[in-house]
């Protein structure tokens, strides 16, 4: 079996540091203080770069927790917690796409010395403790989530990641046929650049699911960027396009999810969120694969 060294780095990228591990593989870089994106992620060999940002040079800045997603940089992978959809749970005000995407987080120093991007953060308005962890093996990204209730008393959740994709001609979408099957009939075709016509935007939610498997596959560069990850801990998954019809952008998403819906309010009516019990803690994981 082939094992890699990753190189740690800190940069400095318009006034933020930027935590990077990458080796000859795959590189991924993350911004802790502008709610951990991940800005970059790398195919080393190939140099395709998966993460997209809107068109021009990187722009990196804060927003405030009460700004609209659509004001953000724009960059690769948010997290949403607890809801995408702004709405009002339990007298409580939640922002759009949720609390923890405009605020900083906190870096695990003794775990990066070790090579593992820890980052944490509290969050404001519901009583949740949120922790990700990043690890880097060959060509795989394991990503490891730890959210921990400060209630005494359960608290619904709805999680989402929220990755903005650059699409490129030959791009094609794989789904498991169980989870084709739960798309109704939703014009959705293999190809991303031509999923739905210019100018539209379009969000699919399948599940319940049985398989926690999504990914982008290119036979034309035979470049694919492959999801994974365990459908009893997030049993639904969030398709995103915009060929222009949403601000103008060109990207797509890939949403692993544990909810139904994009509001919390919504989600919870359906049953179908995460539940917390009181003074407790879940975990889950989710794994990209860039070939």
């Amino acid at each position: 079996m082939k094992v890699l060294t990753n190189n740690l780095s800190v940069r400095r990228e318009q006034g933020f540091a930027v935590y990077v591990l990458g080796n000859q593989e795959a590189e991924i870089a993350v911004v802790p203080e502008l709610g951990a994106k991940i800005i970059s992620l790398k195919s080393v060999r190939t140099g395709r770069e998966w993460m997209w940002h809107p068109p021009g040079e990187l722009e990196l800045f804060h927003n405030s927790p009460e700004d609209h997603f659509s004001s953000s940089p724009l960059v690769g992978v948010d997290e949403c917690l607890p809801t995408i959809e702004p709405c009002v749970w339990r007298g409580r005000k939640l922002p759009d796409h949720g609390e923890v995407w405009s605020v900083g987080w906190n870096v695990d120093e003794e775990a990066w010395q070790k090579g593992v991007l820890r980052t944490s953060v509290n969050l404001g308005v519901s009583p949740f403790d949120f922790e990700r962890t990043i690890e880097l093996d060959e060509n795989e990204v394991r990503l490891s989530y730890q959210l921990s209730n400060r209630s005494a008393a359960s608290e619904y959740f709805l999680w989402a990641i929220h990755p903005l994709l650059k699409i490129q001609e030959g791009d094609q979408l794989v789904l498991p046929r169980s989870t084709r099957a739960l798309l109704n009939g939703d014009d959705w075709v293999d190809a991303v650049d031509s999923a739905i016509p210019k100018g539209n935007c379009s969000k699919l939610i399948a599940g319940p699911l049985t398989d926690g498997y999504c990914g982008i596959h290119n036979p034309k560069t035979s470049e694919r960027f492959d999801f994974e990850w365990n459908p009893t801990e997030n049993n639904a998954l969030g398709l995103w396009l915009t060929r222009g019809g949403w601000h103008g952008h060109h990207h797509f998403a890939i949403e692993p999810t544990n909810a139904g819906a994009d509001s919390l309010t919504e989600a919870v009516g359906r049953e179908w969120c995460g539940i917390l019990a009181g003074s407790s803690t879940t975990t889950w994981q989710v794994r990209f694969r860039i070939g």
